[in-house]
C-alpha cells in the first residue's frame, strides 16, 4: 500500500489527476489502484477518498465515488460503476452517479459497486458481491459474499443476508430482517423478456422488520413476508406471511407450532 497524508494528496491532485480525486489524511492507496473519473458520455465527477481509508491492489474507483473515512475497499473491486445496457425496457448509456461509501464500510475482494448505490456507515459487502445501480444498504449491515442484489432494491439497518442469495430489482429489505442462504426473490410474474409491445408488471417482495427467510427459499413477486415472521428452509412462498407467524413448505403454508396448517384470513398489505 501506498501511503497519503494530508499535504502530499494535495500534491496528488495536481500532478497526476488534475484535482479529480480529493484525498483525506492518512490514506492508503496501493499504486495499482485505477481511478476512472469520466463516463461513457465524458462526463466528470470528483472521487473523494476520506481520511483513514484503504484502497487495494487493482481497485477501479469512478467518477462520483465517495469513500467514507477509515473504509476499507479491498482488492480487485470496482466502486462506482456507470450502468451501460438494456434492462427491463430500457437502455442505459453508462452516464454515472455519486456512489457513497460509509464510514468504516468493508467491500471485500471482488465486489462490483454500480453508480448511484448508497452503503451506510459500518456495513459489509462480501466476496464477489454485486450490487447494482441505485441500491441502497443501511447501516451496520452484512452482505455475503457471491450475493446479487438488483436495481433499486432497498436494504434497512442491521440486515443479514446469507451468500449466494439473489435479491430482485426495487425489493425492500426492512431493518433488521435475516436471509439465509441461496434464497432466491421474483418480481416478474409472467416472465417477459423482450416480448413486441409488452413490459413486464414488475412486483418485488417486501420483507417486513425482523422477518426472518430459512436457505434455500424462493419468495414470488408480490409477497409479503410480515414483521417478524419465520419461513423454513427450501419453502416457496406464494402468498403472504402474516406478522409473527411460521410458515414452511412448498407451497408455504402458516403452520402452528405443531406443525400442523392453521388458517389465517387477512387483508393483503399495499406496496408503498
Amino acid at each position: 500500500m501506498t501511503g497519503f497524508d494530508g499535504a502530499r494528496g494535495r500534491e496528488q491532485q495536481v500532478t497526476g489527476l488534475l484535482w479529480t480525486v480529493m484525498l483525506g489524511e492518512k490514506v492508503a492507496i496501493d499504486a495499482t489502484a485505477v481511478f476512472a473519473p469520466a463516463d461513457a458520455e465524458g462526463t466528470v465527477r470528483r472521487i473523494q477518498i476520506g481520511s483513514g481509508a484503504r484502497v487495494g491492489a487493482y481497485a477501479l474507483i469512478c467518477g462520483g465515488a465517495r469513500i467514507g473515512e477509515n473504509a476499507q475497499v479491498e482488492e480487485h473491486t470496482i466502486v462506482g460503476k456507470p450502468e451501460k445496457g438494456y434492462a427491463v425496457g430500457e437502455f442505459y448509456p453508462g452516464t454515472g452517479a455519486y456512489t457513497q461509501i460509509g464510514a468504516g464500510v468493508v467491500v471485500r475482494a471482488g465486489a462490483v459497486i454500480y453508480a448511484g448505490v448508497q452503503a451506510g456507515p459500518e456495513t459489509v459487502i462480501g466476496h464477489h458481491t454485486l450490487l447494482r445501480s441505485f441500491v441502497t444498504v443501511g447501516e451496520d449491515t452484512q452482505l455475503g459474499h457471491s450475493l446479487t442484489v438488483e436495481r433499486a432494491a432497498r436494504i434497512g439497518d442491521g440486515v443479514r443476508c446469507s451468500p449466494g442469495s439473489h435479491i430482485t430489482s426495487s425489493c425492500v429489505l426492512a431493518d433488521r430482517v435475516f436471509l439465509g442462504a441461496g434464497v432466491r426473490t421474483v418480481n416478474d410474474r409472467e416472465l417477459i423478456w423482450h416480448e413486441v409491445g409488452r413490459e413486464p408488471d414488475l412486483v418485488p417482495p417486501r420483507f417486513e422488520r425482523g422477518s426472518k427467510v430459512g436457505s434455500g427459499s424462493v419468495v414470488l413477486a408480490g409477497v409479503i413476508i410480515g414483521e417478524n415472521a419465520l419461513v423454513g428452509a427450501g419453502s416457496v412462498v406464494t402468498r403472504d406471511v402474516p406478522a409473527g407467524a411460521t410458515a414452511y413448505g412448498v407451497p408455504a403454508r402458516v403452520r402452528d407450532r405443531h406443525g400442523v396448517r392453521r388458517r389465517i384470513t387477512h387483508e393483503k398489505a399495499a406496496l408503498p
